[in-house]
């Protein structure tokens, strides 16, 4: 049966070349966050003591245009850990917690913390550079885990892009949508609200910073993990005209599951047992995926 082999068990989709740390990095991370959260409440004035921050923390800590420019560059990792608000903070830490578990099984702690930290350093970029073209509209400070949470979207859809999701629009209403769906969904609400930043789409978010975690979680995946630079460095090949027409490729029916195993999915279990999962293309996730869906209808 094909529930009973091996590679198709769920742990088998971790990196070999890692091993998943005694404790949770996105714990630690969660609890690093809170801790942080309310150390700012403390230091904060008194009539202020719901809004976390203080001169200090909002100068050298949060993220600003002019902080860059003085050499303040540990801004891109401080604020990273600051929060303007509770509910800034709650969903920051629900969304890290939603997609970050999966990925940090998948991935090995190393690999899971250079893909959080470099999508808030890529997303404070992003920022800072839109504040520099447009200071009168992306001047102020910047706080918060968004860029960390949309780079780990951005990862999760591209490895899992059929994966269907549940998602609580403004904490209540349920939708179900697939992954690659979401993070469409989440790069046009990101540039939108860069455009009309405005409007109700713009107001206090920073669109920058989500709109380059996506890019660094899309860039961390495709071109690290699965050592993919054709798009980049590829050239077209332009066509002859006396080169002979190609014959077209006839549909082949649908493998029998022996078949389908022996001839798909164990070339691609060689392949992980050699270099590791993040050498497989997309299309070699794809048929892994389909193979785990044969396996739930067996």
């Amino acid at each position: 049966m094909l529930e009973d082999r091996d590679y198709m068990r769920q742990p088998e989709y971790r990196d070999p070349m890692f091993r998943a740390p005694g404790w949770s990095w996105t714990l630690v991370l969660l609890i690093a966050y809170a801790v942080v959260f309310v150390a700012e409440i403390l230091v904060s004035p008194v009539p202020r003591r719901l809004i976390p921050g203080n001169a200090f923390c909002d100068t050298y800590l949060a993220l600003s245009k002019e902080g860059i420019e003085h050499g303040f560059v540990w801004q891109l990792l401080t604020y990273q850990f600051m929060h303007a608000g509770l509910l800034h903070l709650c969903f920051n830490a629900w969304a890290i917690y939603a997609f970050g578990r999966e990925l940090e099984r998948l991935l090995g702690g190393k690999r899971y913390l250079a893909l959080i930290f470099a999508s808030g350093v890529v997303g404070g970029v992003f920022q800072v550079l839109t504040a520099i073209l447009w200071p009168q509209l992306f001047g102020g400070s910047v706080v918060g885990a968004s860029a960390c949470a949309f780079g780990l979207v951005a990862a999760f859809a591209m490895i899992f892009p059929e994966r269907e999701l549940m998602i609580l629009v403004a904490f209540v209403i349920p939708v179900r949508l697939r992954a690659k769906t979401l993070l469409i969904i989440s790069a046009v609400l990101a540039v939108a609200g860069i455009v009309f930043s405005e409007s109700v789409l713009g107001g206090n978010v920073a669109n920058a910073a989500h709109l380059g975690g996506m890019a660094m979680g899309w860039f961390f995946v495709r071109k690290i993990l699965q050592v993919d630079w054709s798009r980049l460095t590829g050239k077209m090949r332009p066509v002859k005209q006396n080169e002979p027409r190609r014959p077209s490729v006839q549909p082949q029916p649908e493998k029998s599951e022996a078949n389908f195993l022996e001839a798909e999915v164990d070339p691609i279990l060689d392949k992980i047992s050699a270099h590791g999962i993040q050498s497989l293309t997309a299309r070699e996730r794809e048929i892994l995926e389909s193979a785990r869906k044969k396996m739930t209808r067996s």
